[in-house]
């Protein structure tokens, strides 16, 4: 969850046509990526399965002004505000939006096909959201931007020291491959955020992926091919991974900040 939720295309490019710079093929067809399809169950009005392009129109005239995310896990109800059966939903997935003055959430379920082991475009992905009711309440545990952005840069300096305290070489295949494939995604151009996030969201945003690039290093194979990095003892991995709890928190936490940041802003002009 810590690369680029599908929760967080979708409030961004949704926010980006609530504010009027894309249009709402535009904002369709990013927030699908390289999804195949997405549709939208459960919208006021609606007694099917609509596209993604009407959802975002029928939101707007339910009285959507602005998108949020949440990301949570448990023990964790990040972005949440209720009602239950709302929230429990958006755990089950760990994301969620809120479609703020509809006083309704989308949650989305996925559903994969293709070979098996099969990866990438071989495998055709369809996304539903569920449209639920959500409470109108300030969301649990998100922090401001500048917040997030001090929080993010002491715990990139923790990651860093948990993976050289805890025998993670940093190098290696699988880590060289981790470390290539972040920084090809950094390097290509691609749009972080949609128009209409302000610079310090896009940074912030930026920082909490690196961060999460880490985790997964971390996580996941070293140079000599076994999982968990170096650690060789039930014990390390436990180790490793208590330390690692709240560097992924502070950046999931910076990555709703980031993404909810457009609504944020379009409330202190309203104020």
């Amino acid at each position: 969850m810590l690369d680029e939720p599908r929760s967080g295309r979708l409030a961004a490019w949704g926010n980006a046509l609530l504010a009027g710079f894309v249009s709402p093929d535009d904002a369709a067809h990013r927030i699908a990526g390289d999804d195949a399809v997405h549709r939208v169950l459960g919208l006021p009005g609606e007694d099917a399965p609509v596209g993604l392009t009407l959802a975002l129109g029928r939101l707007r005239t339910l009285g959507a002004i602005g998108l949020r995310v949440a990301l949570p896990v448990p023990g964790h109800p990040l972005g949440l505000s209720g009602p239950p059966e709302f929230n429990a939903r958006a755990l089950e997935a760990e994301e969620a939006v809120v479609a703020q003055g509809a006083g309704l959430g989308l949650v989305p379920e996925v559903f994969e096909a293709g070979p098996e082991g099969a990866a990438g475009p071989d495998v055709h992905v369809e996304v539903v959201w569920h449209c639920l009711p959500a409470r109108e309440a300030p969301p649990a545990d998100v922090p401001s931007l500048s917040e997030a952005e001090r929080e993010l840069a002491e715990a990139l300096r923790d990651a860093t020291e948990v993976l050289s305290r805890l025998d993670v070489a940093g190098s290696g295949p699988v880590a060289d491959a981790a470390l290539a494939a972040y920084r090809a995604r950094a390097e290509a151009g691609r749009q972080v955020l949609a128009p209409g996030y302000p610079p310090r969201a896009v940074r912030v945003l930026e920082l909490a992926q690196r961060v999460g690039a880490l985790i997964d290093i971390a996580r996941s194979a070293s140079g000599d091919g076994r999982e968990h990095g170096a650690a060789v003892s039930s014990s390390e991995i436990a180790a490793r991974a208590e330390a690692l709890r709240p560097v992924e928190r502070t950046a999931r936490r910076a990555q709703v900040a980031a993404y909810n940041s457009a609504v944020e802003e379009q409330e202190r002009r309203r104020g």
